[in-house]
């Protein structure tokens, strides 16, 4: 286990975020996930960061805020808050988030505190989240299990074998068996998505089509220009980084205004604290005009009305039904594992996923018709008979999905 955890460690600090020498690394991690952060740290010290800054967080005086405290709170931001995230973004710092909470957190919440803490937040800290998506420093997100998390996994099973099966999966998710070659692994799984992603930019499909048995019937259409991302991106500097560990995803996003149809969804989705499941949305000129939850109703629709953006999507991502994730059948109740076991889509910010998107101001990007907000929700929709068809700009129809998977050619 130890030699798993520096493994794990390592392979996060030196190649998910490929630090510096000289280089500051910020780390968000839960207090009860200290031992492993303090590996992080010492792995960052060892590849020569300057220094390492911890943001730590608890699951449970987060509850008992939300709770309690004077409902004026929620509509301000500290400032060392917001110096902290936009100064460290500004510098071009590393940031490591290490994603661990209670999947039911803040049930019971009133949901309106938390969605103007999330407003308040998106405005105090707007260069952090700009930056972040625009790659302007390097970042990841990571988890680690805690008891909480991993008893509602794993229901029928003692704290410490609902724990052990839990780190079990993620080790599996991403990639690492104790032999020391996890980087080895990610190398051939980064050249297998740039493979299918340099096929999709080769289409440059005007629209994508999803149909499956739930009900989903969805056309996507995708911006002039658009491009495909997998894997790993690089910063506005050229250096690469790994966003998301785990990750099997390729993505691009979408025209904000050019998504028309139903989509429901295929696994529950954990947002801020509560579990919603059995949704969908019915989309009329990329706005989501009717969302319907048999659990957690209220939530979705607050998720969707955050801000005007919040109603429209940001972003489409293909992630084949058999795959390490999905073949575990685990339901994680964390978005970070859960959308890279499903095709997914994310109502929200959309990614700059354009040709020089990167270099592109915000008035820019939305000119070229991707979608603006302070929120970005990634949901699944993949299912063991989801199809998508693709359809090229001249009017030629190429299955992109077939029966859950990449179609024979991609």
């Amino acid at each position: 286990m130890e030699e798993k955890l520096l493994e794990y460690a390592r392979m996060l600090v030196r190649v998910g975020l490929n630090v510096y020498e000289g280089q500051t690394l910020v780390i968000s991690c839960p207090v009860e996930c200290a031992y492993f952060a303090r590996l992080c740290a010492k792995e960052a010290y060892d590849a020569g960061v300057r220094e390492v800054v911890m943001n730590w967080h608890d699951d449970a005086m987060a509850r008992i805020k939300y709770l309690y405290a004077d409902d004026t709170i929620f509509d301000e931001v500290a400032e060392w808050r917001e110096k902290f995230f936009n100064g460290y973004a500004k510098q071009g710092a590393a940031y490591l988030a290490i994603s661990a909470s209670d999947p039911e957190n803040f049930k019971g919440v009133d949901t309106n505190r938390l969605i103007r803490a999330q407003q308040a937040s998106g405005k105090a800290l707007k260069d952090f989240d700009r930056l972040q998506m625009c790659s302007g420093f390097p970042w990841c997100i990571a988890s680690i299990p805690i008891p909480s998390w991993a008893t509602k996994v794993f229901p029928g099973c003692s704290q410490d074998e609902a724990m052990e099966k839990l780190w079990d999966a993620i080790f599996a998710s991403v990639r690492i068996n104790g032999d020391g070659k996890c980087v080895e692994r990610w190398q051939q799984h980064l050249d297998t998505l740039h493979t299918r992603m340099e096929k999709l930019n080769h289409y440059q499909f005007k629209t994508l089509h999803y149909t499956n048995s739930l009900g989903t019937d969805l056309t996507v259409e995708l911006p002039e220009g658009h491009i495909w991302e997998a894997g790993d991106d690089k910063t506005l500097s050229g250096r690469p980084f790994i966003a998301n560990v785990p990750t099997e995803e390729i993505f691009t996003s979408p025209l904000k205004t050019g998504v028309n149809g139903v989509v429901y969804s295929a696994l529950p989705l954990s947002h801020n604290g509560s579990i919603i499941d059995q949704f969908h949305f019915v989309v009329k000129d990329g706005k989501i005009v009717e969302a319907y939850a048999q659990q957690g109703q209220e939530e979705i629709r607050a998720a969707i009305a955050v801000d005007e953006g919040a109603s429209y999507f940001g972003e489409v991502a293909l992630v084949p039904y058999d795959s390490p994730i999905s073949n575990q059948k685990i339901l994680f109740y964390n978005t970070l594992f859960d959308e890279n076991a499903a095709c997914h889509i994310a109502f929200g910010e959309a990614y700059p996923c354009l040709v020089g998107g990167q270099e592109m101001s915000k008035e820019e990007l939305k000119a070229r018709g991707l979608n603006d907000s302070i929120t970005h929700v990634d949901f699944m929709v993949g299912t063991p008979d989801l199809n998508i068809v693709g359809t090229t700009h001249d009017g030629r129809e190429i299955p992109v999905f077939v029966d859950g998977n990449f179609a024979p050619g991609l």
